[in-house]
């Protein structure tokens, strides 16, 4: 297949060449990953979600119903429905990792095109370093909290040098350190969430649903979807080194079952802390709980909590490095490198680390604020995708075109990007934030569903723009370039079912 690439295109021979495994820092960012490098079970999916929502920022997710006025109850309802909606969307991404072998947005090339994806690229990094900044405040507090010694940005530096190593070090040791520390937040915050239940107990209003206040479930509900829905731009990141013949369904079992557990469980949780706290932030709060049971205990869960919260900035690192290389691929061709993936995790960490030390202003009012704008900027991508894989392509792509910038894919993926832009103009008349409400969410009472809006018409109008893709002429160029590469199980991979 080498003999057929243009000079001037060096990124196919990223994919045809087997690379062979190292037990260092990992290599790999935007290529393909070959079968001989192919290792792991679905079920390392499990602890590798679970313990990225397991953390305190999915505790203060679950508190921004509260702190709008929703009670206990309305808030735990909000919580699940939102947590099971946005990761339906998330799970079917994780399910595409090991079938091709390829991070998320370069995948997402077919539809967006070679440069195009860019686009969505600088949408998810700015979704991914707000996310760190959210998670570098949080933990700096746990660490002022626990110490006492107020570092400032002092904590920030400490703080990303910790996730930053891990992130660099890379897939294989990230996936490792998530499986040890399910343990050891089973044995703290599992132990602490029984005996709370029992020994902080709420009263009757908490679970009353007489006076249900529908803005704050609503903004609790945005508030956990595109919580869970935030992973999907990057959650087939961590399964693309899995083998080719994974079951779909255990990926996407695991995957789901590891959101929701973990996502569930500690919302669930920030609401019930609040409801029991009222007008803390979320360290104050899950510390006044834990010390209400057993004088200390607070420092003693806030401690192991810290390990959690460094990961899932690593997470968001190692993912974001990933999205930056493919920006900076779409315009100029990066040989994906060591020193590639270091520069950019070093960038990416950078910028979480200067917003924690800069920003300002009430953590839950700006925090639920920016994940209702998450969910709304990520809906109509995660619709495309997800329509283009299961429904027009089936599964079935020239993976070696992704590389190439004049491929059948295009440079600009004019259909995909139309879609995206039809399904984000849909959703204005409907989105409910504290800076606009759509005249269309204004007339039916405040209620946001701007989500089911934008999924729908980006699904619709990609689907109708697709009727013209010659999908024969790909399937067949697709079933050439796998012969020759020694890995059709990989590209027809989704025909097995």
């Amino acid at each position: 297949m080498n003999e057929q690439n243009d000079p001037a295109e060096p990124g196919p021979v990223q994919i045809a060449v087997a690379l062979p495994s190292t037990s260092g820092i990992e290599v790999k960012s935007i290529d393909w990953v070959p079968l001989t490098e192919r290792t792991g079970t679905p079920s390392s999916l499990f602890p590798l979600w679970f313990m990225s929502n397991a953390n305190l920022t999915t505790l203060a997710t679950g508190m921004v119903g509260v702190a709008m006025g929703a009670n206990f109850l309305v808030s735990l309802v909000a919580i699940v429905l939102g947590v099971c909606v946005g990761t339906v969307f998330t799970s079917f991404h994780s399910a595409q990792g090991p079938q091709l072998g390829l991070p998320q947005m370069i995948q997402s090339r077919a539809q967006f095109g070679y440069r195009g994806v860019a686009i969505v690229c600088l949408v998810v990094v700015a979704s991914i370093v707000g996310f760190n900044i959210f998670n570098q405040l949080l933990a700096g507090q746990v660490l002022t909290a626990t110490t006492g010694v107020d570092a400032g940005a002092g904590w920030y530096v400490l703080i990303t040098a910790l996730a930053l190593t891990l992130a660099i070090v890379g897939y294989h040791w990230i996936h490792r350190v998530q499986k040890w520390l399910t343990w050891l937040f089973l044995a703290t915050f599992g132990v602490f969430t029984v005996v709370a239940l029992f020994a902080l107990p709420l009263t009757a209003a908490d679970f009353s649903l007489g006076d249900i206040s529908w803005p704050a479930f609503l903004v609790q509900f945005a508030a956990a979807a595109a919580y869970a829905l935030g992973w999907a731009p990057y959650v087939s990141d961590y399964s693309r080194y899995l083998p080719p013949q994974t079951s779909p369904r255990q990926a996407l079992f695991y995957t789901s079952s590891g959101v929701i557990v973990g996502a569930g469980w500690l919302m669930i949780l920030g609401a019930f802390v609040a409801s029991l706290f009222a007008d803390m932030d979320p360290v104050e709060a899950i510390t006044a709980a834990a010390d209400a049971i057993v004088p200390g205990a607070g420092a003693v869960l806030l401690w192991s909590a810290l390990p959690a919260l460094i990961t899932v900035i690593t997470i968001n690192i190692y993912a974001a490095s990933i999205e930056l290389i493919t920006v900076a691929d779409s315009f100029r061709s990066v040989r994906p490198t060591r020193f590639a993936r270091i520069v950019a995790c070093s960038i990416i960490g950078l910028g979480g680390l200067l917003g924690a030390a800069f920003s300002t202003g009430e953590f839950l009012d700006s925090f639920g604020s920016f994940l209702v704008v998450l969910l709304y900027v990520l809906v109509p991508w995660t619709s495309v995708n997800l329509v283009d894989y299961y429904f027009v392509r089936r599964g079935r792509y020239a993976v070696a075109e992704m590389f190439r910038p004049h491929g059948i894919y295009g440079a600009w993926g004019w259909r995909g990007i139309t879609a995206y832009v039809i399904g984000i103009a849909a959703m204005i008349p409907f989105v409910v934030t504290t800076w606009f409400t759509g005249p269309l969410a204004t007339a039916i009472g405040g209620i946001d569903i701007a989500l089911f809006v934008g999924l729908v018409v980006s699904a619709v109008a990609y689907v109708l723009l697709a009727r013209g893709l010659d999908l024969d002429a790909e399937r067949r160029l697709a079933r050439d370039e796998a012969e020759a590469m020694g890995v059709r199980s990989v590209t027809f991979g989704a025909e097995r079912g």
